[in-house]
């Protein structure tokens, strides 16, 4: 490991035209989980300008399919507003909606259903990683932590009114330099925000900094640190309106900033049965929880899994020279402690089969607070004391 460095990541806000797609595909996983426990859902969602178009397959009870796809058009409407879409180039009441959702394939359906050894097999191949690390309190890499802060305080501004000239649209992007291994300032801080017209980026800077050194930590921000706000210098037309939005297109936001590996499956859109979510919020869950513990300053989790096979074909640790156990151990003790990575085992051990994912869909899967109603249950630190006692 290089003991300085200098690393970046970046975060888009719910205004973002691919954030905005992932939240219209998980409110259609929530409307079919709150229904059915067990249904199946593959939802792609792309937005352009004034038009909501929505792909994809499902699995439930022939009229209960029905039933919820004749209610969806009203639940998304109702979540493009609430993300404060209301724009002449797209608006939550006017854009024109097409929903283009159908049966899931028997075949993709038999596989899951009936594993190679009769438990549930995954819903497709692939690999997965899982990542902790423990340079914030969130256990989650500094660079992405810091942009989500950014962008979840500006948007509570703009909810609130307190930020009134801000529009939903926005990016930001944070550069830290690390000194032996550690996070020591951040160099740069870049956010481009929509706006209301007739301001000028030094307006929109004046609003945009005070709310970011909330929650940027204590010293970190110094007075050599570069602000770049709004570069291009006009930021109007933004949202769907300005650039096309599709399903599953931000998974380095939406993990771990670059920082660590990725399997390249999306999250949104996906019920818990497909591998690609699942999976990596079972690798997260587990990582933190070794670092929570104190087993490893960072730790790296991979699992693959073949499609229509229960048992995962691999599952590698590192804990990057950081580690107070052996790795190999780690890999024996892991999976078992989430029924051997399965994907009903991890279903269930997480309480995944609920609708609690259209809340997901911006500021990070990871670094974020567990909920009573069982949201982010991967985020939880419950396995420590079972570590301790194995170790």
């Amino acid at each position: 490991m290089r003991p300085s460095y200098i690393f970046t990541s970046e975060s888009v806000s719910e205004g973002h035209p691919d954030k905005v797609a992932d939240r219209i595909s998980d409110v259609v996983v929530d409307a079919f989980l709150g229904r059915d426990p067990e249904a199946r859902v593959a939802c792609e969602t792309m937005v352009t300008t004034n038009r909501i178009i929505l792909a994809g397959e499902v699995r439930a009870d022939d009229e209960l399919i029905e039933d919820i796809i004749g209610g969806l058009e009203h639940k998304v409407r109702h979540a493009v507003k609430d993300i404060g879409y209301a724009q002449k180039g797209f608006h939550w009441a006017s854009a024109d909606y097409a929903c283009h959702l159908h049966a899931q394939s028997a075949d993709i359906a038999m596989g899951v259903d009936a594993g190679d050894d009769k438990d549930e097999g995954a819903g497709d191949q692939g690999i997965m990683f899982g990542y902790a690390t423990d340079e914030t309190d969130e256990l989650t890499p500094a660079p992405l932590q810091w942009s989500h802060n950014i962008l979840h305080r500006l948007a509570q501004a703009r909810h609130s009114g307190e930020a009134k000239s801000l529009e939903p649209d926005a990016k930001s992007q944070v550069t830290v330099l690390y000194e032996n291994g550690v996070p020591s300032r951040i160099l740069k801080i870049l956010v481009s925000h929509q706006h209301h017209d007739g301001l000028s980026p030094a307006d929109v800077a004046a609003i945009i900094k005070p709310l970011a050194l909330e929650v940027l930590p204590e010293g970190m921000v110094t007075d050599e640190t570069e602000w770049l706000v709004n570069p291009t210098g006009n930021f109007v037309i933004g949202g769907p309106d300005g650039d096309a939005g599709l399903t599953g297109r931000k998974i380095i936001v939406d993990t771990y900033g670059g920082a660590a590996p990725h399997g390249g499956g999306a999250f949104s859109g996906k019920d818990p049965t497909k591998v690609d979510r699942s999976a990596a919020y079972a690798l997260r869950y587990l990582a933190k929880n070794v670092v929570a513990a104190g087993l490893a300053k960072k730790c790296t989790l991979q699992v693959s899994y073949a499609i229509g096979v229960s048992k995962p074909l691999s599952f590698y640790v590192d804990t990057h020279g950081t580690g107070e156990v052996d790795a190999e151990a780690l890999e024996k003790l892991l999976p078992e402690l989430i029924g051997g990575l399965t994907p009903r085992a991890i279903r269930t051990h997480l309480g995944l089969n609920k609708p609690i994912y259209e809340r997901t869909t911006a500021y990070g899967h990871f670094g974020r607070t567990p909920d009573n109603d069982g949201g982010f249950s991967w985020e939880k630190t419950d396995l420590v004391e079972a570590l301790h006692g194995a170790f």
